[in-house]
């Protein structure tokens, strides 16, 4: 099953928008992901209850898998939308 480790960008952590943002791009994958926190339970990426859960803070490593046709292309794709600060001001 592929995975890949990602690091939260937002200055924040995965507070609810970032993590609405996250879930709207699993939930656009072609393939169901999940989230975990190095050693915890996955849960489901396209939650965003779930996601909040996780309790993921600025710096926090978390873990992305999925199986499937397309499954490192989605992985990638959502792994771009955690590591960005979603909380820096627009210019």
């Amino acid at each position: 099953m592929p995975e890949i480790h990602a690091i939260v960008g937002s200055t924040v952590g995965l507070h609810a928008r970032p993590a609405a943002l996250f879930a709207a791009a699993a939930a656009a994958a072609p393939v169901p992901i999940s989230i975990c926190k190095p050693g915890g339970e996955p849960v489901d990426a396209r939650s965003i209850l779930s996601v909040l859960t996780l309790d993921a803070r600025c710096g926090d490593e978390l873990i992305l898998t999925a199986e499937g046709p397309g499954a490192e292309e989605a992985l990638a794709s959502v792994a771009s939308v955690l590591e960005t600060n979603h909380d820096q001001a627009e210019a």
